[in-house]
């Protein structure tokens, strides 16, 4: 884990579920993943969008990189998550979404927050978005 990321962990969990920085009053979940190849446990902040179902969606954006994020290929491989938001932590099911469900999500997030059109101009692949149902 990046040192970036560690201080981002380590201040919401200290926060209840708020950070401040580039975050700041961003809706964040930590999503706890088994390593694709490795199988080690590895935890990642991540910006989200809650459905009014409750469902909550993460997006592989990597700003804007041209690869997928490791975590998205960890969900992928072992879907089975543990999510935490504010002082709250449950485990989830991580289902990729596809077409018109997929662009409307992102379609959603981006109009919210902008960097997220931003971040699909800057790449040529499609940014997956991911729901995480509670389990």
């Amino acid at each position: 884990m990046n040192d970036f990321n560690a201080q981002i962990i380590e201040e919401f969990r200290g926060n209840e579920g708020r950070v401040g920085g580039p975050f700041e009053g961003a809706p964040m979940v930590l999503l706890t993943t088994t390593g694709a190849r490795s199988g080690v446990e590895r935890t990642t902040p991540l910006v989200c969008l809650e459905g009014d179902d409750g469902t909550v969606y993460v997006f592989a954006s990597k700003g804007g990189a041209p690869t997928h994020p490791a975590w998205y290929h960890n969900v992928v491989a072992h879907p089975e998550v543990t999510v935490e938001r504010g002082t709250e932590r449950y485990e989830a099911a991580a289902t990729p979404l596809s077409g018109t469900e997929r662009d409307e999500i992102y379609a959603r997030q981006a109009a919210l927050r902008p960097n997220f059109a931003a971040y699909q101009e800057k790449t040529t692949r499609t940014i997956p978005v991911v729901a995480l149902r509670r389990t």
